[in-house]
């Protein structure tokens, strides 16, 4: 479960945040850079997302077709052709991403946006926004699900290094109350677009057509009493939905259909025509997402495996196991699993279909998402967002283990196959299937 349990943490830095205030101009100096400890932010760049490994520049752009609840939203990922000193758009979009996040981990907004500010203000996406993509070959798809409390941005490293090595990655944000925020759009009466006719004709030029308005979807909390199971499967079912639906909108792209994108980006989606392998179609998540994978697997035959990340399985109704028949690959982190969650990855298990788990030594939750690679070595351990191994060679490892399973079982013509012996847990770094005891996990 994506829950970002560490940040609760946040109480303790913001006793030394207000006593930094409290003590400004005496001889204790507090300040946000004692924290941060080396952070990337406003004031220090020396942390960064790392960029894909693979022979491709990477570009990204977003995409939302339908503006209401009932669209598709995503950030797609893809090669583009190489270019200098173009945008890199930020990692946080947003301002009320901020305030999202602080409202899922129930700190105060004001508090929490100076915070987020000045940790990740600065920080970016290491992909060109709205390059021209790079045409002549067909691409394997990847749709990503992210985890609870998250949203399309923040997991860039994994999608940068799949685009990278020659993949368009459609990143969704999900509108099932599990974002930290997300948005949508709802029409203007005839009468509010009256009058704001006279005062735009000053304003620049918006990328949001006039006759729509903004609205913020942010997370849904339980309420007191609620029982959570029909609440989560009411989402995962949606989360399943909303990925299918990004695989259509996908292969309408490489049909050659227009699409109209609410967004108005500068991208030309034309140039995807006839770009994709649409023989060659993977789904991939985390936590909330890998119980999506399992979910969206079952839903449609065209997703041919699936990759999922330290999968929580409390929202899937187990009747849909029988029914999912595509490999799975399940990378954990060493952390966060327990036997009752194992209990039901191990109900997945076949003995004609296959199922693999591996489990990476020394990480935690969280380094999955991206906030792993952008804390000093003493806050991403306050907050766990570190575990003890190397964020970069955790990261490298669930990446090449991925790209080595999408080979095999997309039939993929690469040279990711020499990672295969990762598959199987060959690494000091790795854990064959599970850390957690078989014993714990049959109770």
């Amino acid at each position: 479960m994506f829950t970002y349990v560490g940040f609760i943490q946040l109480a303790v830095a913001k006793k030394i945040y207000d006593f930094s205030k409290s003590t400004a101009g005496v001889r204790h100096k507090w300040s946000w850079a004692a924290l941060a400890m080396g952070n990337s932010g406003s004031q220090n760049t020396g942390m960064r997302i790392p960029p894909g490994n693979g022979p491709h520049q990477v570009g990204c752009t977003d995409l939302m077709v339908g503006h209401t609840t009932q669209g598709t939203f995503f950030r797609l990922y893809y090669p583009c052709n190489p270019s200098e000193g173009l945008e890199r758009p930020d990692w946080i979009p947003s301002k009320e991403y901020f305030n999202g996040l602080a409202d899922f981990m129930k700190i105060n907004r004001t508090l929490s946006e100076r915070i987020f500010n000045y940790l990740f203000g600065a920080c970016k996406i290491p992909a060109v926004w709205n390059a021209s993509f790079k045409q002549g070959a067909k691409y394997p798809v990847v749709v990503f699900s992210h985890g609870l409390g998250a949203f399309r941005t923040l997991y860039s490293a994994i999608c940068c290094e799949l685009a990278s090595q020659g993949f368009i990655v459609a990143a969704v944000e999900h509108r099932d109350e599990s974002s930290s925020a997300t948005f949508y759009f709802t029409e203007k009466s005839e009468e509010e677009q009256q009058k704001e006719q006279p005062s735009c004709r000053s304003r620049p030029p918006s990328l949001i057509p006039p006759h729509l308005q903004q609205q913020w979807m942010y997370y849904r909390a339980l309420k007191p009493g609620e029982s959570e199971f029909p609440l989560r499967n009411r989402q995962v079912k949606q989360r399943g939905d909303e990925c299918v639906r990004a695989l259509d909108l996908l292969i309408e792209i490489n049909s050659g259909n227009n699409v109209e994108n609410v967004l108005r980006t500068q991208f030309d989606f034309t140039t995807l025509e006839n770009s994709m392998d649409l023989c060659k179609i993977a789904i991939m998540g985390h936590s909330f997402g890998g119980a999506t994978v399992i979910e969206g697997l079952c839903k449609d035959g065209r997703f041919k495996c699936g990759v999922a990340l330290d999968t929580w399985m409390f929202p899937i109704d187990e009747e849909i196991f029988p029914r999912v028949k595509q490999p799975i690959f399940f990378i954990n982190s060493e952390k966060f699993q327990w036997g009752g969650n194992i209990a039901r990855i191990r109900k997945l298990d076949s003995a004609y279909i296959p199922r693999k788990m591996i489990t990476i030594r020394g990480t935690v939750h969280q380094s999955f998402p991206d906030f792993t690679f952008l804390t000093g070595h003493w806050l991403g351990k306050l907050l766990k967002l570190k575990g003890d191994l190397d964020p970069y060679i955790a990261m490298d490892l669930c990446n090449r283990a991925s790209l080595a399973f999408l080979q095999r079982h997309l039939s993929l013509d690469r040279e990711f196959n020499q990672w295969d012996p990762l598959i199987d847990g060959k690494d000091e770094n790795l854990i064959p299937g599970t850390n957690v005891r078989e014993l714990q996990a049959s109770i």
